[in-house]
């Protein structure tokens, strides 16, 4: 233990009085204590806090002070200490001359029953930071009984006890004994599942269990299933729970099995005490058993069959937009889901819908089956596209997902004046990674997704290209009322006939999502008759400030900056910065911005939706 630095400073307490209905009176007390350390004297003014003194004489008060003083300062190891009240000064004095301090003359902590090998409790022993001859201190002493108590708790030690738990003090010799005994009894082991109210297969729900029967019972293990069963959004509602009662059912039950011995005589006697508490426990050693299993209780409910989802928004330069989405979670007992989605506007209308898979983790491995149709209609591009894609999906434990996919696109467009229709078959890979807390309007979070695909006419695509794309995103807080978003894209194409690439797989900046301040997709480079053509690279980054202003409502600063173009090093980045608002409101957040692009002074675009960032 560290040596304590002396204060002969003073330190003022105040005491705030709660408020009662039926007064409105308040008396404050102020104090100068004066005469310990900076950590004990903080103790007591947490002890003299709340004092009515209007329910004391100045005698009385004198002595509740004095005994409240002398209780903070015993958790120190201070029991002889004294104490001088002095209320005729303002504010009231405390004097005080601390005496000897109580050392530890013995400590005795043992752990009997199966936690004596268990590493955990070996591991608080370890941290326990008072030995022998040290200055007493009480809340080392109550955190180790709670620490044993939580770990008997979390760990399966269902039986535990404290054979022994004393804190002897002699203060007049300046010495303390503490006698600490902990008895775990036998730890528990999980059992059968039992799982009630569920419309999946149970035997798919078992496969996602984190424990097996037999193993040793561990509350974060169920913990953690909750969890997964949680995510899988097949329910409303999940409760994982060991059958608690279970524990002392088994140890009274008959060695031979069958029925507890009580159930016949409860059948036909009135529902009353007939035994007294000594005589239980004497039953339970009789009758004791060495089956432990918890058998773990699931209750399920089904989530909504059908979920809806509906956002809206308005930019300058695309008006009024509308997404509906309408999700499945679940279709049948094998827990396959499919999601639909629509978006319209005037330079852009789609339709995709993805059909899940799961397999044995469903969770984290899965087939997908995704298929839609969009047409774009804006500025220099006409678009009719339709695309199907198969993909398998990985989530590994660092909440990293894979996903390999084959995709077939059949794309008529007019890209610049230029007409043409293709057939592209072209395979890709996959990594992202989104991580949000909390979900609706994130006070931390980040996402990152990196692609890369590849055609060939070898297999029949009209078009030959590598493609990689990368996206990182990044929102964080400094204390609670300042909020900064970070965002950073970036795109290239390699090919060797570009003409050939349709409108979605050529790169194009601006919008909301991207510069604002400038209209959807009217960044990028032109052919010789002024048209947009696209670009083979793009890139593009955001840095937002947010401000809470009051409750739920934030005010905003930011500047975008980007391009695409036809060869790394751009010699201009186009660049818009502008102010804006938003509100978590109870339907999702909801943004308004206005946007100035730097290289036209006459011209502002307002950018609204509403939805989450990632």
């Amino acid at each position: 233990m560290g040596r304590q630095r002396r204060w002969s400073g003073m330190a003022r307490v105040v005491c705030a009085l709660p408020l009662w209905a039926a007064s409105v009176s308040v008396w404050g007390l102020e104090a100068n204590i004066s005469g310990v350390n900076q950590q004990v004297r903080n103790n007591i003014s947490a002890y003299l806090e709340n004092i009515d003194a209007e329910q004391y004489t100045d005698v009385r008060l004198e002595g509740e002070i004095r005994q409240r003083t002398q209780e903070a300062m015993r958790v120190y190891g201070y029991y002889q200490p004294e104490v001088r009240v002095s209320l005729e000064e303002t504010p009231v004095a405390v004097r005080i001359e601390p005496g000897p301090r109580v050392t530890i003359e013995v400590l005795e902590i043992n752990v009997t029953g199966d936690a004596a090998d268990d590493p955990h409790f070996q591991e608080a022993l370890d941290d326990f930071p008072l030995n022998v001859g040290d200055p007493l201190r009480h809340a080392p002493w109550d955190r180790l009984r709670n620490q044993f108590s939580g770990l008997a708790i979390e760990r399966g030690y269902f039986d535990w006890g404290f054979s022994d738990r004393r804190m002897e003090v002699r203060p007049y010799l300046e010495s303390a004994r503490l006698y600490m005994g902990f008895d775990s009894g036998p730890r528990y082991q999980f059992g059968n599942t039992l799982i009630t109210g569920s419309h999946i297969e149970p035997d798919r729900l078992r496969q996602m269990q984190t424990f097996e029967a037999g193993d040793p019972y561990l509350a974060e293990s169920l913990a953690l299933y909750n969890q997964r069963l949680a995510e899988t959004g097949w329910f409303s509602s999940v409760s994982v729970r060991p059958r608690l009662e279970t524990a002392h059912e088994l140890i009274i039950a008959p060695p031979s099995g069958g029925d507890p011995w009580w159930s016949e005589v409860a059948a036909t006697q009135p529902e009353r005490p007939r035994i007294s508490s000594a005589a239980l426990t004497s039953a339970l050693s009789l009758h004791r058993r060495d089956d432990t299993r918890l058998p773990i209780d699931i209750n399920v409910e089904p989530a909504d069959r059908h979920q809806y989802e509906v956002g809206i928004g308005f930019a300058t330069d695309v008006g009024p937009r509308l997404r509906f989405g309408w999700r499945q979670p679940w279709i049948n007992q094998l827990g396959h889901s499919l999601d639909h989605n629509l978006y319209l506007s005037a330079p852009e209308q789609r339709f995709t819908g993805v059909y899940n898979i799961p397999l044995e983790d469903p969770i984290r491995d899965n087939y997908r089956l995704q298929y839609g149709v969009r047409n774009i209609d804006d500025s220099d591009t006409r678009s009719l596209q339709g695309t199907v894609e198969i993909a398998r999906r990985w989530e590994f434990e660092n909440r990293w997902v894979q996903t390999l996919y084959f995709r077939t696109t059949y794309e008529d467009f007019t890209q610049g004046g230029q007409a043409d229709q293709v057939w592209i078959f072209y395979p890709g890979i996959q990594w992202s990674r989104t991580r949000t807390r909390p979900q609706r309007f994130p006070v931390w979070g980040d996402r990152q997704q990196l692609s890369l695909e590849y055609s060939d006419s070898t297999w029949g695509s009209d078009a030959d290209f590598a493609r990689l794309t990368g996206d990182t995103e990044w929102i964080r807080m400094l204390g609670s009322d300042n909020r900064f978003v970070a965002r950073l894209s970036v795109g290239a194409i390699e090919t060797d006939d570009f003409d050939k690439l349709p409108p979605s797989l050529r790169f194009f900046a601006g919008g909301d999502r991207s510069v604002r301040g400038y209209s959807y997709e009217s960044l990028s480079p032109r052919n010789e008759q002024g048209r947009l053509r696209g670009g083979q690279q793009m890139l593009t980054s955001t840095l937002e400030y947010q401000r809470r202003v009051t409750g739920d409502w934030w005010g905003a600063a930011f500047v975008d900056s980007g391009d695409a173009f036809d060869n790394w090093g751009p010699e201009d980045l186009k660049t818009g910065a502008g102010v804006g608002v938003r509100w978590v409101s109870p339907v999702g957040p909801i943004r308004f911005d206005v946007a100035h692009p730097f290289d036209n002074d006459d011209d502002y675009r307002v950018h609204f939706s509403i939805g989450p960032e990632f």
